[in-house]
């Protein structure tokens, strides 16, 4: 289960709205969904959960490439809103990862080799997506939430708990759970 709001800065203050991702297929329709969200260039957050799994912040502000925080990459990378936030530049991966991407065949092996095990595959999966948080720990923190803070969210806190005290970071706890 799956839970996603937009937060837009307006001149009034934070305004929630639920947001369904079902046609949301890339970043950029993410980025796109999070600019429809306000008139003008403000800031919108795209606050996505799964069942205590993970938890993501997404920073769109105008038309600046999204900044994204996933508090848990290897639980979001079994996700299909998780693999769409889990770009390479995200994970760290460069073009000579890429490259080395193409050469494998759709089933995860290269040409003549055998599958593995599922204990096999997952641990291919681990490899090449950290564990733990990735993205911009930093994307709060000229709202109040200092990388430090939300570094620690990710650590102490439940994912659905931790969306709530961002939200109360930000002063805008009512807002959020209003649209939960």
């Amino acid at each position: 289960m799956y839970f996603a709001a937009l937060l837009a800065r307006t001149e009034d203050g934070w305004e929630a709205s639920d947001t369904e991702l079902d046609d949301v297929e890339t970043l950029a329709d993410l980025a796109d969904l999070a600019r429809e969200a306000t008139a003008d260039d403000e800031t919108v957050l795209v606050l996505i959960e799964q069942e205590d799994a993970w938890f993501a912040v997404v920073r769109v502000d105008g038309e600046e490439d999204p900044r994204i925080y996933v508090s848990d990459a290897t639980a979001a990378s079994r996700s299909s809103y998780g693999e769409i936030l889990l770009t390479d530049e995200l994970l760290g991966r460069g073009p000579e990862d890429v490259d080395d991407l193409a050469d494998l065949d759709l089933d995860g092996t290269e040409d003549g080799e055998e599958t593995g095990t599922e204990d096999e595959d997952a641990a291919d999966d681990n490899h090449t997506t950290p564990a733990g948080p990735v993205g911009e720990a930093d994307l709060l923190a000229d709202f109040g939430v200092s990388e430090k803070q939300l570094t620690a969210l990710t650590a102490e806190v439940v994912p659905g708990d931790a969306l709530g005290e961002i939200a109360e970071a930000l002063g805008c706890a009512e807002v959020l759970e209003a649209v939960r």
